[in-house]
């Protein structure tokens, strides 16, 4: 039901959704339609602009290259959001490292691990960005809104409380999207060589990941407020706008 619930459709876009409705540890909710994860806006054309429109986004947070912007495009500047080009992927992939025996999973979370420590600077003012309650709806995205898009939708879910499980569920929803991702990509991109793992999200890649980003930290929070350095205020006015009012006492 969830997955039915926070998929949104579009006819050029494959792997956009809402990020609400997760339970958190204290008992309360990330709100709907505050949060949204997505893929390349700059495929936003035709009968998707009015859809986009009815959503009130306010804000856009483009994790791409400013190569990738510039080939792919950007959201469209008419639609008027303040938009920010952040890219935290620092080093390229290099695929010749992917092993079958370490599988696609263990090769991503390295990947993701990367991401952390390359996109300290774009990473906290993404969080900046989304921790001001003015700015929302707010729409992360890259290319797949698989990778980059993961990483940062993982943290912030992470800072409101929501508990492991549901931050790996979330991300391996991408999987619904991906045969009709790859089908695109291919009309889009016919002479470019696809590697095993493209456009997969398997759970235990983002399981690995939280795991290894909490034994090198001691916690998410504390990777987030000792490395990227956003501050206690930050994160609190975060949780008070994305999440629904704590339960009453008694």
């Amino acid at each position: 039901m969830w997955s039915v619930l926070r998929h949104i459709e579009f006819t050029n876009l494959c792997n956009f959704r809402d990020v609400g409705g997760y339970a958190t540890r204290d008992g309360r909710t990330v709100q709907w339609q505050r949060l949204y994860r997505a893929d390349s806006l700059g495929w936003l054309a035709g009968d998707d602009l009015p859809a986009f429109r009815a959503l009130r986004v306010r804000t856009v947070i483009d994790l791409r290259h400013p190569y990738e912007v510039e080939r792919g495009g950007r959201v469209p500047e008419s639609e008027g959001q303040l938009y920010q080009n952040l890219p935290i992927e620092g080093r390229r992939w290099e695929v010749a490292a992917f092993s079958e025996e370490a599988g696609i999973g263990r090769y991503l979370a390295d990947r993701y691990l990367e991401v952390t420590e390359d996109g300290v600077a774009n990473l906290r003012t993404a969080l900046e960005t989304i921790a001001l309650a003015d700015n929302a709806p707010v729409v992360i995205h890259c290319a797949a809104g698989k990778d980059r898009t993961g990483v940062l939708a993982a943290l912030i879910l992470s800072l409101t409380g929501v508990g492991e499980d549901d931050i790996v569920a979330d991300y391996a929803l991408t999987g619904l999207a991906t045969d009709r991702f790859i089908r695109d990509w291919r009309r889009r991109h016919p002479d470019a060589p696809l590697w095993p793992g493209f456009g997969l999200a398997p759970a235990e890649a983002m399981r690995y990941f939280l795991t290894d980003l909490t034994a090198r930290h001691g916690s998410i929070e504390k990777y987030v407020t000792h490395v990227l350095r956003l501050p206690q205020e930050a994160i609190a006015e975060l949780r008070r706008h994305l999440l629904t009012e704590p339960l009453p006492e008694g």
